[in-house]
Parts: structure tokens; C-alpha cells; sequence
């Protein structure tokens, strides 16, 4: 459980999402609840070390790519690239 004072930022639904799994998927896969999946996307609820790298494993990117005790920068914002004013 995460404490009150500590939140654990994660990218779990937006992940969850673009693969066109649904919680029942994900949980099946990484051998959990899709009750737990809720919990986590939610932040009721941080993951232990393994079930992290389960989760990080499905999508292939490492688990601080998928949670963080900082907040994340919005997509928008990390996919706004700098434009170059001559038009190139």
C-alpha cells in the first residue's frame, strides 16, 4: 500500500489502453485480480517489485517508464516538439 504522504504516479491505463488489453487481460496476464489492475491505475494501491516488472515486462519498456514517485509530464507536453521557424 502506498502511504498517504508518498503517491505513486504511474502510466498503467494509457499503456493498458494503446494495447487493446482490458484490466481482465492485463490481471490474467501478470497472474492477479483485474480488481488489482483498478487499484493500481487508480493509485489505491503500488505494486510490489515483482508485480511491477510483470507489468513492465507485458509492455516491454522498463517499470519506471510505467510508475514514478515524481509526476509524469503530460503526453502533450513530452510529445510537443520544439518547432524550428524556418519551416524544416
Amino acid at each position: 500500500m502506498v502511504s498517504d504522504n508518498e503517491i505513486l504516479h504511474n502510466r498503467l491505463a494509457l499503456f493498458r489502453a494503446e494495447a487493446g488489453l482490458s484490466r481482465k487481460d492485463l490481471a490474467e496476464q501478470v497472474g492477479v485480480n483485474p480488481q488489482t489492475i483498478g487499484f493500481l491505475e487508480r493509485g489505491q494501491y503500488g505494486p510490489s517489485l515483482e508485480l511491477g516488472l510483470k507489468l513492465a515486462r507485458v509492455f516491454g519498456v522498463p517499470v519506471e517508464t510505467l510508475f514514478s514517485l515524481d509526476p509524469f509530464t503530460p503526453l502533450a507536453e513530452s510529445l510537443a516538439a520544439p518547432r524550428d521557424h524556418r519551416g524544416i
